[in-house]
């Protein structure tokens, strides 16, 4: 799986009330969620962000409540991956549940600059900087949670993988 798109940079410890505040949290509604997605952190984000658009940060990226609305909410707007140096451990699973591709790279972290044109090789884990002419190394996602991106999440790879095993299409 390739993905391509224009960096947005963000610090270290972005948590998820910086994602999605909690102010906003009484819709589970993704294109609601999108509109107010990292509002904290920069008020026109989710006015400027293009639909294949990548987020860049640091360490510990998701951190704080468990909140599922937060890789929602970036899937919504149209970010097609987040690369960051480590992620909180609830927001790294919850990630992979809604389909939405996260990587960590310490150096794309730190070289990758805001407006970049990054290039993400999944299944090798390669992240090349189209920008700047350099290549870095992320983990590469693992085959069954590249099924899972594909079909858009657990809930929708649950559903396909029971309806082939009732023999129904899917």
């Amino acid at each position: 799986m390739i993905i391509k798109g224009k960096s947005w940079k963000f610090g270290n410890d972005v948590d998820t009330d910086a994602i999605i505040p909690a102010r906003y949290l009484n819709t589970s509604d993704p294109k609601e969620l999108a509109r107010h997605v990292m509002e904290d952190a920069d008020k026109d984000f989710s006015s400027k962000v293009k639909s294949g658009d990548i987020i860049i940060a640091g360490k510990n990226f998701g951190c704080g409540s468990s909140r599922e609305h937060a890789p929602i909410a970036i899937k919504a707007a149209g970010i097609q991956a987040v690369i960051a140096k480590s992620f909180a451990r609830i927001f790294y699973r919850n990630s992979f549940n809604i389909g939405l591709p996260i990587f960590e790279s310490e150096e794309a972290s730190e070289k990758i600059k805001e407006g970049d044109e990054i290039e993400i090789d999944a299944d090798n884990g390669i992240i090349k900087n189209l920008s700047r002419g350099e290549t870095y190394n992320a983990n590469p996602i693992p085959p069954f949670m590249q099924e899972l991106i594909a079909a858009g999440g657990l809930v929708e790879w649950t559903k396909r993988k029971l309806s082939r095993k009732n023999g129904q299409p899917s």
